[in-house]
């Protein structure tokens, strides 16, 4: 087993690489909390809500059998491709703000990914059951190894929540790619003047950044469980 003296190394690793990461992540979290509240107080131009956005992205790419209900909560937005439904939040199903039309028209654009087939997306979906086995077990495997000095436990464990950082890597393409479809939807077909589109842009580059942020979390901590085990070794 491992001895104190070794325990308190594995803290180290955790302060130096992963805490920097988690505060990065959390000024993300923040950015897009205030970026989303601000342009939430700026009426759109053209009186649109969330709603009517989406709508009008999902009639750009033809698309006629996703539904668009609202859910509760804030930024709880997402676009559920087993039952085909668009769920916006509260603050952006029936407001018409510029947040509501850019968000709308980004998880509209996750509805034409699943439409057109967009490979990432398609990737994404398909590790996402493996990848929640390895969210839940690879960390909790890694240390039960070090505690009892047992390297093939530590290396599974390693190996298993590897697999967050790849389905967190193939997610950055497929929230972008959203990003860059709403925009340009945005554009084309003038639902917001030239000043309301800068202000899409910042919420949805403050929201890009979030997952860029717990990505590199994620590889701090596989970098921090490397680390550990080849001290050990």
């Amino acid at each position: 087993m491992e001895t104190l003296g070794n325990m308190l190394y594995l803290d180290w690793y955790y302060l130096v690489l992963v805490v920097p990461m988690i505060i990065v992540s959390l000024i993300a979290q923040s950015s897009v909390k205030s970026n989303y509240r601000r342009f939430s107080k700026i009426a759109n131009s053209k009186g649109l809500t969330g709603f009517e956005a989406a709508q009008r992205v999902l009639s750009y790419y033809g698309i006629t059998n996703v539904r668009i209900e609202p859910v509760a909560g804030e930024l709880s937005d997402h676009f559920d491709p087993r039952s085909n439904v668009i769920r916006l939040s509260e603050g952006v199903f029936n407001t018409a703000s510029v947040s509501a039309v850019c968000i709308a028209c980004h998880e509209a654009g996750h509805a034409s990914q699943h439409a057109e087939g967009y490979t990432p997306i398609k990737i994404r979906d398909s590790i996402i059951p493996v990848c929640n086995i390895g969210s839940k077990l690879g960390i909790p495997l890694a240390l039960a190894g070090y505690v009892f000095g047992f390297e093939p436990l530590i290396i599974i464990g390693i190996l298993l929540y590897s697999l967050v950082f790849v389905f967190q890597l193939i997610t950055l393409p497929v929230e972008f790619n959203a990003s860059s479809r709403a925009l340009a939807v945005i554009e084309e077909t003038g639902m917001l003047s030239e000043n309301e589109h800068k202000g899409a842009k910042k919420v949805l580059k403050a929201a890009a950044m979030t997952y860029v942020a717990d990505a590199a979390t994620t590889l701090a901590n596989i970098l921090r469980l490397i680390l550990r085990m080849r001290r050990r070794s």
